[in-house]
């Protein structure tokens, strides 16, 4: 039997009030798998109450904390469970994710631009989706640059708020733009597989994104975004097989905000029992 490798550096919990199952049933499909280990990320609280109705409240911060905790108990020896979180990039925040990660000791956090929330699309929202694009891709880049966050979850996410307003061609140059600024930093992007579920059905981000993401030599973190537990891993296969054709040799995940690395190769032989996206 081939020995665990990777992470599921990507789920959630119900306390985002949008995912289902407890931390426990979560860790349960990654032993399956053949993970090494699984690191939650939940949606951050907020302040004044952005975006309160998916994502945990400030209250509830140490519930979650505690929830992960008891998986972690659990599962030791078995599923290495560790706690993380994604984190929102909504610009005047900073500080209160400042202070949010310094809690308690995180081992990965997203950084996320969410631009499906009502408080940002009524700030950055002016009417052309174009423009809304352009401005999701300058977060993407500012979110990188504030040193908040390990890596950048879904990063072309914003094409499937608008599917028939995303044009590569058109988008290319910005998001060229946006690589560059995010490679100067060292922060990882993350390959997401639950874009295969949302409107434009492929991964998050798509493969001419993520070639140019690997001429930058920007490091990629494989998530599944599980919003319940059976998708933990999924499409885990398929997402490396994109990242060898883009010229990947090696994915990286991070344990005590520190990324390390495995090849590619091995990573893929040390999966069990294969979950399609």
């Amino acid at each position: 039997m081939s020995v665990p490798l990777l992470y599921e550096s990507h789920c959630h919990t119900p306390l985002c009030k949008h995912a289902y199952g407890d931390p426990v049933e979560y860790a349960a499909q990654a032993e399956k798998r053949g993970l090494k280990g699984i690191i939650f990320t939940c949606h951050c609280p907020l302040p004044d109450g952005i975006s309160a109705s998916v994502r945990m409240s400030p209250e509830q911060y140490e519930d979650y904390v505690a929830i992960v905790a008891e998986a972690r108990n659990q599962f030791a020896g078995r599923v290495d469970v560790r706690l993380g979180l994604e984190s929102d990039y909504f610009p005047g925040t900073e500080k209160w994710l400042e202070r949010l990660h310094a809690k308690v000791p995180l081992h990965h956090v997203l950084g996320s631009v969410h631009m499906q929330v009502p408080e940002y699309k009524a700030r950055y929202f002016i009417g052309d989706w174009f423009e809304y694009q352009k401005t999701y891709f300058k977060h993407l880049a500012e979110s990188a640059e504030t040193g908040l966050f390990d890596t950048l979850a879904h990063p072309d996410l914003v094409k499937n708020e608008a599917p028939h307003a995303w044009i590569w061609s058109r988008i290319e140059p910005f998001v060229e733009r946006a690589l560059d600024r995010i490679a100067a930093t060292g922060v990882a992007m993350e390959l997401n597989t639950s874009g295969r579920q949302k409107a434009i059905r492929e991964f998050n981000p798509n493969p001419s994104m993520l070639r140019l993401m690997r001429e930058r030599n920007i490091p990629v973190v494989l998530g599944a975004d599980a919003h319940v537990p059976h998708r933990v891993s999924e499409g885990y296969e398929d997402a490396m097989q994109s990242l060898l054709e883009a010229g990947y040799t090696e994915i990286s995940f991070f344990l005590d905000r520190k990324r390390q690395s495995v090849p590619i190769a091995d990573a893929l032989k040390s999966l069990r029992n294969p979950v399609a996206a």
